[in-house]
């Protein structure tokens, strides 16, 4: 190498960083012995922060632009001012890029049941997943208090603790917020939000934001979950012995099930003669037992049917819950009608109320609204 070349060398350094693995936070330009010669070309772009370290102190923080590293701005000494060290400078330096656009994507979830207390249900454990975004706000607190000299930080290395800290702040805020289990599903928004306020000041401590949290899905324990089925079931089902009538009704009444019918038909009739064998013995047992007969208890009646509540949309927000003659008093005074949205436990999606068959009898006391034009 001729000595032009060299001092051409020493003169030309150009610092910049490009990035495609979508994954790294923080990384070191790398330089022979961590020199920064007099005179060089710092870019800075657009989504990025350089953070300048002179002597192992954080001397500066660059934001996106093009920038001349001179001894009139920058604390730097050069190999051009040091003939007597042979061009090697006593001074280190060094240049750490911090990416500072959003990692999207990123997953949480609660490894345990967490634990709270309801209003309806009392004590019950859930459990809850999605995902959020993470950005850097800070850039110098970020490289002093997580990153130190790692010359490759990637997120990953971040992203363990930052889940740690989520899912204990929400269960900070879900026990906090009182929102009823049933009704969690329509309230995952505020409920990001209570989180997410609650996380950002101890997040911000390393210099970090989250700008986005979602909360995909919260769920109850797999017995619960069947509990809630089987009482859904049993409020679906109402009056037993009126459920039972129909069931036989559509079964005789279903051209393609004619075995069943007739099966049905002939328990029927085996059933009416055992009844008639027994009738004499039943007299005899209860003319020569009168105390046996007294002294059995009678059967207790089957309990009563579960009443639905009703959650009602309005103007994007959730009211209720209401029970069924609650919701006949707002049809008396206008505050319901046909076309309002209502949603109870087990119904598939909102829908509206003429279309529910338990409200639609609600309206058959008023006439509907006239078609156009009349």
């Amino acid at each position: 190498m001729g000595i032009f070349d060299f001092l051409s060398g020493e003169f030309i350094d150009v610092i910049h960083w490009t990035d495609d693995s979508r994954d790294t936070m923080v990384w070191r330009f790398e330089r022979e012995a961590h020199e920064i010669k007099y005179g060089a070309k710092l870019t800075v772009r657009e989504g990025q922060a350089a953070v300048f370290v002179h002597e192992g102190q954080l001397a500066d923080v660059f934001t996106p632009g093009l920038y001349m590293l001179e001894t009139n701005n920058m604390p730097i000494m050069t190999t051009l001012q040091h003939w007597d060290h042979g061009f090697k400078s006593p001074f280190k330096s060094e240049i750490y890029y911090v990416n500072t656009t959003r990692f999207s994507d990123l997953k949480w979830g609660t490894k345990n049941p967490i634990m709270l207390r309801d209003l309806e249900f009392g004590p019950v454990r859930i459990r809850a997943f999605g995902t959020y975004t993470i950005k850097v706000t800070d850039p110098a607190k970020f490289l002093t208090e997580i990153v130190g000299t790692d010359g490759e930080f990637t997120r990953d290395e971040i992203s363990y603790q930052i889940r740690n800290i989520i899912v204990q702040e929400f269960s900070r805020a879900i026990a906090k917020s009182g929102i009823p289990v049933l009704d969690m599903a329509a309230n995952t928004g505020e409920v990001g939000k209570l989180v997410a306020s609650a996380i950002d000041p101890v997040i911000a401590q390393y210099g970090l934001s989250i700008p986005e949290l979602y909360i995909e899905n919260i769920s109850l324990p797999p017995a619960v979950e069947k509990a809630l089925d089987d009482r859904t079931s049993r409020g679906i089902a109402g009056n037993l012995d009126d459920h039972m009538k129909w069931k036989a009704a559509e079964s005789m009444g279903n051209g393609g099930a004619a075995g069943d019918a007739m099966g049905m038909g002939m328990g029927a009739a085996m059933g009416m003669g055992m009844a008639q064998a027994m009738t004499p013995w039943a007299q005899n047992s209860a003319q020569n037992a009168p105390q046996q007969q007294a002294a059995v208890a009678p059967m207790a009646p089957p309990p009563p049917p579960v009443e639905h509540v009703w959650h009602i949309a309005e103007n994007g927000e959730t009211k209720g819950p209401f029970s069924k003659a609650r919701l006949a008093e707002m049809v008396g005074n206008g505050s319901l009608s046909r076309a309002t949205f209502v949603w109870t436990q087990g119904q598939d999606g909102w829908k509206k109320a003429e279309d529910v068959i338990e409200l639609a009898q609600l309206f058959t006391i008023m006439p509907p609204p006239p078609p156009p034009g009349v």
